[in-house]
């Protein structure tokens, strides 16, 4: 086998984030680009020999020039769907022939993209438009360019997995447009990846356009069932209306699942698409057993239940720093108190909040401040959270962001909730030096209002904050004390 250097975009991302660590596992030197330094720095595979990791967006020239530099093979897996709204078609294409353009001034080889399946058509819906798009963008420079094209991705985290998992297991009666009995080739995550690092010792695939997916091709309905039967439920009461429309579905699917409708709502027009293999191409090139819809689903559900959970969907997106709290009014709500436990037992129980654990106090309140959040077009507290105990920077709980985490120190969560302006919640921990093994916590609440909606805001909450910030300390000290 050859060793190379390779380039993967997007590497804190769900493909990208367990790209790399096959790819080193391989004997490959890997370099990472992404926006945060920090959020690299937090992957479980950040410290491994063979990873170099630059700082930057593969739309500023001079930090992509820098990451190209000596690169045999570059992974493109970038997306900006989640980030540019509307705009995202024309701002992916945009990106992928400025990095066509600099991969063939740097003298890279190969370029591998992962795409979505869908027929060739003027039915075929943007979403998937885009991405043929981008295939096109990235040969721009010449450098040839390896596209997969894969339907819908069943892996633990994965969103397709995610809309799947909560439409069965909360409705066991559906009203659900005519796409319901649309074919598709889902394929398990760890089939993607076996085709993206096989593809380096197969020269047939340079260039090429291939189609993947698992075993078999069935309706969407038929994979609800699937779901159904392996969470151990009845099969879904399936109601088929002409009416709901994409935009329609998107909010329903935001209503019901973790999924936004910013990202739900171009899926959701796509699902109208056959996604089915039209040639059998990568399995010729690349053989090797796959799993059929049902065995990665089985997979999924095993690896969320055991919590070795790689990547998730939420990983995605921008992870601001510290708020400029300069030149505008600041509220904080500042608490403190003692506990007879270590820092490291208390830390452990501050990584606890949220997701099934819940928030030590209140959680009917939480619940609530969820559920309105959702309908107002926020997260809400669906998104849970990657592992039941262990955090790391950039990973989501409920409708908080991890923007900073020091073990056994400090941790600070960013509100990403609709909110009428900019919230923080922050944890710190020292030694408690008149009480030899104890330590002392600081929970620190900070918002920054935006308009007189933002003052009202902070009003109205404030008198729940002594039942739910006093009871979720007391909570984290009976959790660290026991």
């Amino acid at each position: 086998m050859t060793k190379r250097r390779i380039l993967v975009t997007g590497a804190t991302g769900y493909i990208g984030g367990r790209l790399v660590p096959r790819l080193l596992d391989r004997g490959h030197e890997v370099v990472c680009l992404a926006r945060s330094r920090r959020k690299l720095a937090a992957r479980d595979w950040a410290g491994r020999e063979g990873v170099v990791c630059f700082q930057g967006d593969v739309g500023e020239a001079a930090a992509l020039t820098e990451a190209l530099a000596g690169v045999e093979v570059a992974y493109y897996l970038v997306h900006s769907m989640i980030l540019a709204g509307a705009e995202y078609a024309a701002r992916d294409r945009e990106l992928a022939e400025g990095f066509g353009r600099a991969a063939a001034a740097a003298g890279v080889r190969r370029i591998v993209y992962l795409g979505g399946l869908g027929e060739a058509g003027d039915d075929l819906s943007e979403h998937l438009r885009s991405r043929r798009d981008v295939e096109e963008a990235l040969g721009a420079g010449g450098v040839p360019v390896t596209a997969f094209r894969a339907a819908m991705i069943i892996g633990s985290g994965s969103v397709s997995f995610e809309i799947l998992r909560y439409l069965v297991e909360r409705l066991p009666v559906m009203v659900t447009p005519r796409w319901i009995d649309t074919e598709c080739q889902p394929i398990g995550v760890a089939d993607v990846l076996r085709y993206l690092v096989a593809c380096l010792e197969v020269p047939g695939t340079i260039g090429r356009r291939l189609d993947i997916g698992g075993r078999d091709v069935l309706t969407y309905r038929k994979l609800m069932d699937a779901m159904a039967s392996v969470r151990g439920l009845r099969r879904r009461l399936v109601l088929r209306v002409p009416v709901l429309t994409p935009r329609l579905s998107s909010l329903w699917i935001h209503l019901v699942t973790p999924i936004g409708h910013r990202i739900a709502r171009p899926l959701a027009e796509g699902l109208r698409n056959r996604v089915v293999c039209r040639n059998d191409d990568a399995v010729r090139l690349m053989p090797g057993a796959r799993l059929s819809a049902r065995e990665a689903i089985e997979v999924a559900r095993g690896r969320l239940e055991s919590d070795e959970v790689e990547t998730s969907w939420s990983d995605a997106g921008v992870v601001p720093g510290d708020p400029d709290w300069a030149g505008g009014k600041l509220f904080v709500d500042a608490r403190e108190i003692a506990i007879a436990a270590s820092r490291e037992e208390v830390f452990r129980a501050v990584c606890r909040v949220g997701g099934g654990h819940g928030w030590y106090a209140g959680d009917i309140l939480w619940r609530i401040r969820g559920a309105m959040d959702r309908l107002v077009g926020g997260p809400g507290l669906r998104r849970g959270r990657r592992h039941h105990e262990h955090i790391r920077y950039g990973d989501a709980l409920d409708f908080w962001r991890v923007t900073d985490v020091e073990r056994d120190r400090r941790l600070e969560l960013r509100a990403e909730m609709r909110l009428p302006g900019v919230a923080t919640l922050s944890f710190d921990l020292e030694d408690d030096d008149a009480l030899p093994g104890a330590c002392r916590l600081r929970q620190t609440a900070r918002f920054q209002p935006k308009g007189l909606f933002g003052l009202a805001y902070w009003y109205a909450v404030l008198p729940l904050h002594g039942f739910v910030f006093r009871g979720m300390l007391r909570g984290i000290r009976r959790a660290a004390e026991d």
